[in-house]
């Protein structure tokens, strides 16, 4: 397994990982609504490249296949960890998420999915508070999640 600094020439694949495991990962958690208004297929990539650029941002590979990526921002908030959905418990979340916490001496923050939410209160992560997000009128569950 490789893990690299993002590449913009990563975004398409990021953006199909990132579709694909919501929408099989994420589907025992959130309705077919909510995964919909939460990955909807239509990926501005100069905005998402945007943000992974401004941000620091990994991205792993097996094989040459891309299996996961993760970025945090200079306040501290790890704001995407995503794993292929056919490479799921490779540990691959961990790895990333080791070297994403590393990278800063900040308090970490997180918006942990309904989903993530135990994979973060095992690495050490404190919830914080419950939320609902509304997306084009469907409420989503996260929760704000931090470690010191």
């Amino acid at each position: 397994m490789i893990i690299r600094e993002y590449d913009r020439k990563d975004s398409k694949a990021i953006t199909k990982l990132f579709y694909d495991t919501v929408h099989t990962i994420n589907r025992k958690d959130y309705t077919r609504a909510q995964l919909n208004v939460w990955a909807d297929g239509h990926t501005d990539l100069d905005l998402w490249n945007s943000r992974f650029l401004s941000s620091h941002t990994l991205v792993a590979f097996d094989d040459g296949v891309l299996v996961g990526f993760g970025n945090i921002d200079d306040q501290g908030c790890l704001d995407m960890l995503y794993v292929h959905k056919d490479h799921q418990h490779k540990h691959i979340a961990t790895m990333l998420c080791d070297q994403l916490e590393k990278s800063t001496q900040c308090k970490i923050t997180t918006y942990a999915s309904i989903t993530a939410k135990g994979f973060f209160e095992k690495r050490g992560y404190k919830l914080i508070k419950t939320n609902n997000v509304i997306r084009k009128g469907i409420a989503l569950t996260n929760f704000l999640m931090e470690k010191e």
